[in-house]
């Protein structure tokens, strides 16, 4: 593993389909009010803890570029990168998880594993988005603000703790969160 640049990497902020329990995927929804609040907290949490030299980074899906643009208070370049959209569900975009969980109830029988976004027909898979982010983190220069989704961030936090990318289901994650990356620390900000 190399050495990565520090990074604050945040999850985009409620969408109305996370308040409905649907899966997005690589679909999108807007940010509800409390999502916006959310992401205007993370821009508070940011000038707080200093990110002036910061390159900044986001998902170019709506949920996620939306919540850099309202975190973004120093109003610095925004750069879209393509591997930190989120992993792509193929035909259960849109379906809500209990529709899922109805459909196939064997692949959530360990209540604990996310595994089961490895059988989404038509989906992407996880080791693709492993793949997508090393590429994104092997290719940084400089501390970055990424702003991304939450099973992107997890197997981006894996790549940065040393941890392999099928843990990524051991992190925590919640919407409106910076986490401050380090040296192979993580630290929770917000």
């Amino acid at each position: 593993m190399s050495e990565y640049p520090d990074l604050l990497i945040l999850r985009h902020g409620e969408t109305t389909w996370n308040r409905e329990a649907r899966m997005q995927g690589a679909q999108d929804s807007p940010l509800t009010a409390a999502g916006r609040a959310q992401a205007r907290h993370q821009g508070a949490v940011l000038s707080a803890f200093g990110c002036e030299g910061h390159a900044w980074y986001a998902s170019p899906q709506g949920r996620a570029w939306q919540t850099a643009e309202l975190a973004n208070t120093q109003g610095a370049a925004i750069t879209a990168d393509a591997r930190l959209a989120e992993i792509a569900v193929g035909d259960w975009s849109g379906l809500l998880f209990d529709t899922i969980r109805a459909e196939a109830p064997h692949l959530f029988e360990d209540a604990d594993s996310l595994a089961w976004y490895d059988h989404a027909p038509g989906g992407e898979g996880l080791a693709a988005v492993a793949a997508r982010t090393l590429a994104f983190l092997d290719a940084l220069t400089g501390p970055a603000v990424v702003v991304t989704h939450g099973i992107t961030s997890r197997i981006l936090r894996c790549h940065l703790l040393g941890l392999p990318w099928s843990r990524f289901d051991t992190l925590q994650c919640g919407q409106g969160v910076v986490w401050h990356l380090s040296k192979r620390q993580q630290q929770r900000l917000s």
